[in-house]
């Protein structure tokens, strides 16, 4: 576990944001207009997408996958130059909020500057010839991190752009050595001390390929040697199959709370319904009833949130990663006032230092969950299907404040009425 990893960090909003596909502009210009909105949703961090050149070799679409780099020191022309983004830092710190830039050091675009310059750090197949370890990215070429000299122009870059940067979110990081990424680290702290790094960490049957293949395949507790933060997509298949009815809310739940207890005590994961690899959140949950006890549910686990740029207007197309596919900001929804609110509640020190627990009521697919430190105990209520319910819970009869909405819940004898509806308490 990263030692310096700090359980505060999972009282953090992170908001993404594909600069492409943002705004009508598709330009660092066109997001800065929209900083004070994000801002206002509770937001800490503003993680960028990669903002790098897109290699034109076997691109993909009309405009190229922005994680087949072509230069991992330059700016992508498309989105402005690289003042335009060191001011568009300079704005979202100015409000109060980091700035997370996307790092993508598994592979480069064919026709890459590295490939040109230094073709000698990277993978090559039987023949000789440029390829992939695993899978079959055709708009990309693998690195191969067993050249230390590779090690240094990385580290390197990442200490260049830390001078703007608060944070790295690093794409498939199990596939480059964590001994890279823990040398990395300590590199970068010295430029800039409270650095935070998120891994995306990935699916257990992408950890299995790997090392079946022979190749790096690291597992998520190896990756916290290194990270403060991970995906969850060590549970986000359970989910799915709990939404296909093959598995119960009841297992789906023990698996969330075995999570909790396979890492070190300071572990962080970044909770989140939607991301620009998966489907929408709406599309996942179309009823919108269940979409706002899923929502809710997200914020209350342990571990900061993420909001994909669009979930706001509950969005139910992902935007293509290779084209000018524009985010819907007037699909007649907004839930920006829930997610504000739940940014509010994230932000309980009981939320980051609290001792969490999960239950399930299988009958109502309803989730309880407790938080308690101290005195203090803060208690959610989630129905996943949107079943009004008479749900046992561990509290003294009365009246308690729904910190969602203001509404009065009544509880008694042990028994609290739901109506459907997503419930936080704080005792």
């Amino acid at each position: 576990m990263a030692k310096e990893t700090n359980k505060a960090l999972r009282n953090l909003v992170i908001y993404s944001v594909y600069v492409r596909n943002h705004s009508e502009e598709g330009t660092f210009a066109g997001v800065e207009k929209d900083l004070d909105r994000i801002k206002d949703l509770g937001t800490d961090i503003i993680w960028l997408m990669p903002v790098y050149p897109i290699g034109k070799k076997n691109r993909k679409g009309s405009l190229g996958c922005p994680y087949a780099i072509a230069d991992y020191r330059g700016v992508n022309p498309e989105y402005g130059t690289r003042e335009d983004l060191e001011h568009l830092a300079e704005e979202i710190h100015k409000r109060g909020m980091k700035l997370m830039m996307d790092i993508v050091y598994n592979h480069t675009s064919p026709d890459s500057w590295l490939s040109r310059n230094m073709p000698d750090f990277f993978y090559k197949k039987a023949d000789g010839s440029f390829g992939n370890k695993t899978g079959d990215w055709g708009d990309v070429i693998d690195l191969d991190y067993r050249n230390r000299d590779l090690w240094e122009y990385q580290i390197e870059t990442l200490c260049q752009w830390a001078k703007i940067a608060d944070g790295y979110r690093c794409d498939v990081a199990p596939l480059v050595p964590v001994e890279f990424w823990i040398e990395a680290r300590k590199a970068v702290e010295k430029v800039k001390p409270g650095f935070i790094w998120l891994a995306e960490t990935v699916e257990p049957c992408f950890i299995r390929d790997n090392r079946r293949l022979g190749q790096v395949g690291q597992s998520d507790g190896e990756m916290y040697q290194a990270f403060d933060m991970e995906y969850d997509y060590d549970i986000w298949g359970f989910r799915d199959q709990y939404l296909e009815g093959k598995i119960s809310l009841d297992m789906y739940v023990q698996i969330l709370n075995q999570q909790h207890i396979a890492f070190p005590d300071n572990y962080v994961k970044m909770r989140c319904l939607e991301n620009h690899d998966q489907r929408r959140a709406k599309a996942a949950v179309p009823n919108e009833s269940d979409l706002l006890n899923w929502t809710a549910f997200m914020f209350f686990q342990q571990g900061s949130a993420l909001i994909y740029g669009g979930q706001e207007t509950e969005n139910n197309h992902t935007p293509s990663l290779f084209d000018i596919d524009k985010v819907d900001w007037n699909t007649g929804k907004d839930i920006s006032p829930l997610l504000k609110k739940l940014a509010e509640i994230k932000k309980k020190e009981i939320m980051a230092y609290g001792t969490y627990q999960l239950y399930a009521d299988d009958l109502t697919d309803t989730v309880i969950g407790t938080y308690e430190m101290g005195e203090d105990r803060l208690i959610g209520v989630f129905a996943l299907k949107s079943q009004a319910a008479n749900i046992k819970v561990d509290l003294e009869d009365g009246e308690y404040t729904n910190l969602i909405d203001g509404s009065k819940v009544t509880v008694k004898s042990e028994r609290m009425k739901t109506e459907g509806k997503p419930v936080i308490l704080e005792i």
